[in-house]
């Protein structure tokens, strides 16, 4: 297919057909669309005329995508981004007058301990713009950053998309919270001794911390998993229950309530808050604008 031949592509199909093959169910990428379903399954047809592949195939009650679907999928995103940065970088972006939407993913951590701040000094230097939060972790993020549901996610993160990037914000320190009257700094034989609460997005009774504990021999015994860190405020205050968090997290939560944090009784080997985001979104103006402000509010404090 030559240069003249591009102009009998409808280049949103390309849209549409990423789409599918990242949520393999045409109703979820008719919602992320904002299209009706009739509308992405005669999109389907065309693609498969387009390509001369079957693309999906359904497999029971879902949907897989073909070894020729998945090849074009390789082929097709780095361009994709390429396009859609190429868009992004001929219009400028005054944050004082813009009434973008920027749709941001947060850990629960995160969210609770670093973006209020962050949203203050948004509003402050951009106050027509939308900030849609969603909640993301490890597992979601990718995902979330592939399918445009996000344009930047901050999280603890592992493995990514090829043509994703990242940047470390800062070391994810544990304080432990407790809401005793006891003065007396805890030991290791309290912290294992004691009940404990963890924050859990998936209802896990057991984190990374355990393996930390189990190399000084201990072992703690959690006794409750919440889905949020706002919960803890008002469960451990007058109790003997323990919770390790963040200490970014742990600084939102001792405020204007009967908690304090301290240091852990053993080491905790420390992970990174990082912000990642897709190659795509990476020379847009509003973009960089935005990332700009989660490095300098969700960073490391500086010693100065």
């Amino acid at each position: 297919m030559n240069r003249n031949d591009l102009r009998r592509v409808d280049l949103n199909l390309l849209v549409v057909f990423e789409t599918l093959m990242i949520e393999k169910n045409l109703t979820r990428a008719s919602e992320k669309l904002f299209l009706g379903q009739p509308a992405v399954s005669a999109s389907l047809a065309r693609l498969r005329d387009l390509f001369d592949d079957p693309l999906l195939v359904r497999n029971g009650r879902v949907f897989e995508p073909t070894a020729r679907a998945l090849a074009i999928l390789k082929e097709l995103q780095p361009a994709m981004d390429t396009i859609s940065s190429a868009i992004s970088r001929a219009r400028d972006f005054d944050p004082a007058t813009s009434h973008d939407t920027f749709r941001i993913g947060l850990s629960d951590d995160a969210e609770f301990g670093l973006f209020p701040e962050l949203l203050k000094h948004i509003r402050m230097e951009a106050p027509h713009v939308k900030v849609v939060v969603r909640r993301v972790n490890f597992l979601l993020i990718s995902t979330m950053l592939v399918s445009g549901e996000i344009s930047v996610g901050v999280s603890y993160t592992t493995d990514l998309p090829a043509n994703a990037k990242r940047k470390k914000l800062r070391e994810m320190r544990v304080k432990v919270l407790r809401g005793d009257s006891d003065p007396a700094a805890l030991t290791l034989d309290d912290y294992c001794s004691r009940p404990h609460a963890l924050v859990s997005f998936s209802g896990d009774l057991s984190g990374n911390i355990d393996n930390d504990l189990a190399k000084v021999g201990g072992s703690r015994q959690v006794m409750l998993a919440v889905p949020q860190f706002s919960g803890l405020r008002c469960i451990l205050p007058g109790t003997e229950i323990l919770a390790s968090v963040p200490d970014y997290a742990a600084g939102a939560l001792i405020q204007g309530c009967e908690l304090r944090a301290e240091d852990p009784p053993f080491p905790i080997i420390t992970s990174d808050l990082s912000m990642v985001w897709s190659e795509g979104t990476d020379n847009d103006p509003a973009e960089r604008w935005l990332r700009s402000k989660i490095a300098e509010h969700m960073s490391e404090p500086s010693e100065d």
